[in-house]
């Protein structure tokens, strides 16, 4: 600005900060000095640089304006923290005036963006904390200490790593640290999204540990699980409610997912398909920015480096068509494999009592396996890289046997050893109280199950067929985790993003159609979902059930119904129940057991009542009459009791805990919490 000076002044009393825009300069005094003959034509001038002069002043008025809108916000939110030391009621008065102020300036709909986006790079961070914490005990241990000195650490390392983690459970965190993602499915279906604080946390405390010091899992389902817990605190502490709970635990784990493989798509999917989320735009738009996030976060501090690299250096062909679904088929066996072996070892160790026992036998089994072969332990990602590249040897050259590497079926047979002894060794650090999941165990057991099936048929020339290498160490992960998690959508999408390109995409997808088929033959739920689903408490893509299951039990009980007992005549069943009551149904108790009887229905006594005769003769049990159908609470889920209304075609049905009266549950009550539930769910 030619003859100008522009000043930025800062001001500040009291509480208040401002900003002033001071102009002065040649120009306007200038403008005073103007005379004679040529007035008009400077004034023309004058105003024409005048003008000019605001042009450019109005943008940095508009900076102005805003950076005083964000001292505002900055200022107002210091004062909230300043204050939040104070006593416990100027903290819920603080936090109060915080949420009116967020309900009158900032909408449901974007708020839930504004915090998808503040947990995917919460999430992301926690996911990289504890990547880099595993990597720096794994180098400490492994490199530096087991390989270096004596291959004898192997085995006493994961019985060290396992007694450190349950001291830290029980003297740090002081709870019990669930692993993996079947305990957020279980929060969503039990707790109504609702995680305990110390899973925002506990995670990252003892995974880090469990795998560093060998334990044969994965960090994602932890990771997964410290998005969640943070996600769930979030949630808590601004109010927010059940749907939007649940949409914003999906995520967490859809950012931790981003940001530990920088797959947005298939994170975004992985979150859908797991947790039964419906495939909306006020679902999908929070999934992508919290994806976004994580993965940004991730290219923040580890710039573009991935954790499996892949170049594809063949595209696929027709002609390997008929293996590929080979791969499928021996995909799904393997998947029936896995969570044969998984469910059966877990309920093994479920039966030691002592948890130092566990320890023991855990930590042992698993050294011996490790020590026997060294690629399991930890989350063997590195075998799965050399694998790729055509290195085997580089992974399989410290087995105990000294076999030679130069003969291919020597190969062969260790990793056939390697990708059954996997998920045994996974059991093992689950069962001896290790923290972890099962993602990586899966990525590790298909891509050496890919490989090993590729050199198997390279080993047959007249198949007339060479299998890539690359190719089907991909493809087997995507097999075993659409077998295991039943998921073919995240685990296609995710081998597309991992390679870069779509080359991949036919058989990948070919392959899961393949496996998933197979592995439902033998399992109706995922290894996430076995449990909840054996039980009926499942949330899934079916809305009926789904509603079902989020409905609680004790909203739906009624009562207000007026008990009839064994012992009394007519008379006392119309003075005390039927001239008190407003129901048109009576439970016959036992007066000592409080055990459900029968029930009176009014219209059956109703030709009685005037009979006053009768009043002394006829006892309350020639009246009653077997329900229907009876509720047992704790015992029947909520699709039961819907089932049974259903087929009996009743009206009220009553509820008995133990064998004892609780109530009735009657249909009109039933129904209408039900369309709540589903109004509420579906918006």
């Amino acid at each position: 600005m030619s003859g100008s000076t522009v000043a930025l002044q800062w001001l500040y009393s009291g509480s208040t900060v401002g900003l002033q825009w001071v102009y002065s300069g040649s120009t306007l005094t200038n403008r005073l000095r103007i005379s004679g003959g040529k007035r008009d034509k400077r004034r023309s001038e004058l105003h024409r640089q005048m003008k000019n002069e605001r042009r450019m002043i109005e943008p940095m008025e508009k900076v102005r304006r805003r950076i005083i809108g964000v001292l505002r916000f900055v200022l107002y939110f210091c004062t909230v923290f300043k204050k939040s030391i104070m006593t416990t009621h100027h903290q819920q008065h603080l936090l109060k005036r915080l949420l009116i102020w967020r309900v009158k300036h900032i909408s449901d709909r974007r708020f839930i963006l504004i915090l998808s986006g503040i947990i995917g790079i919460a999430t992301g961070l926690a996911a990289l904390a504890m990547r880099s914490f595993t990597h720096f005990i794994q180098w400490l241990l492994d490199d530096k200490l087991a390989q270096t000195i004596t291959y004898s650490f192997y085995f006493i390392l994961p019985m060290l790593g396992f007694a450190i983690v349950y001291l830290v459970k029980k003297y740090v965190i002081r709870h019990d640290v669930n692993h993996g993602i079947p305990s957020i499915l279980y929060a969503v279906a039990h707790q109504k999204g609702i995680m305990k604080r110390f899973q925002a946390y506990g995670s990252i405390l003892t995974a880090p540990i469990t795998v560093g010091f060998g334990g044969s899992v994965g960090l994602e389902g932890p990771m997964v699980v410290t998005g969640a817990g943070i996600s769930s605190n979030i949630c808590r502490f601004f109010h927010i409610n059940q749907s939007n709970r649940m949409l914003l635990l999906a995520c967490a784990c859809a950012a931790a997912l981003a940001a530990i493989f920088k797959v947005p798509i298939a994170a975004i999917l992985f979150a859908i398909e797991v947790f039964g989320l419906d495939l909306t735009l006020s679902s999908l738009i929070p999934l992508f920015i919290a994806s976004l996030c994580g993965v940004f976060t991730s290219y923040f501090f580890f710039g573009s480096e991935v954790l499996i690299p892949i170049t594809i250096t063949r595209a696929f062909s027709l002609q390997g068509i008929p293996f590929y679904i080979l791969l499928g088929v021996v995909g799904g066996l393997m998947s029936a494999y896995f969570t044969y072996v998984y469910e059966k070892m877990n309920a093994a160790f479920k039966k030691l009592t002592s948890p130092w026992l566990k320890i023991v036998v855990g930590g042992a089994l698993l050294g011996l396996l490790i020590y026997i072969m060294p690629p399991l332990y930890g989350e063997g990602h590195e075998i799965i890289n050399h694998l790729k590249e055509g290195h085997p040897e580089l992974s399989l050259s410290s087995n105990i046997f000294g076999w030679d590497l130069s003969n291919a079926w020597v190969i062969i047979l260790l990793l056939a050893a390697l990708t059954f002894a996997k998920v045994i060794a996974t059991s093992l650090t689950f069962g001896a109280g290790g923290v972890g999941g099962i993602f990586s165990p899966m990525l590790f057991m298909g891509g050496v199950m890919g490989n090993c099936l590729a050199r198997i048929i390279n080993e047959f020339p007249i198949l007339g067929y060479k299998a890539e290498l690359p190719n089907f160490t991909l493809v087997g992960m995507t097999a075993l985790m659409t077998g295991v998690l039943h998921a073919p959508l995240t685990a296609v999408f995710l081998i597309a993003e991992v390679t870069g390109g779509y080359s991949l995409l036919v058989p990948a997808m070919l392959t899961a159609a393949v496996s998933f088929l197979v592995a439902k033959y033998f399992n109706k739920y995922s290894v996430y979902t076995m449990e909840l689903g054996r039980k009926g408490e499942l949330i899934s893509q079916n809305k009926d059930q789904s509603i079902l299951t989020l409905m609680d039990f004790d909203q739906v009980v009624e009562h207000n119904f007026t008990p009839v007992y064994t012992d009394m005549k007519l008379r006392e069943v119309v003075y005390n129940a039927v001239r008190e009551s407003n129901r048109n149904i009576y439970p016959v108790l036992d007066r000592e057991t409080e055990t459900l009887q029968g029930v009176i229905l009014l219209d059956d006594i109703r030709h009685l009542i005037f009979e006053t005769d009768y009043y002394d003769k006829i006892p309350a049990v020639e009246l009653m009459q077997k329900p229907p159908a009876v509720i047992e609470m704790g015992k029947d889920k909520m699709s039961t009791v819907m089932d049974k209304f259903q087929h009996t075609g009743a009206w009220n049905l009553p509820v008995v805990k133990d064998g004892k009266y609780v109530g009735f549950i009657s249909k009109s009550k039933l129904l209408s919490i039900y369309r709540r539930k589903l109004i509420y769910f579906t918006q």
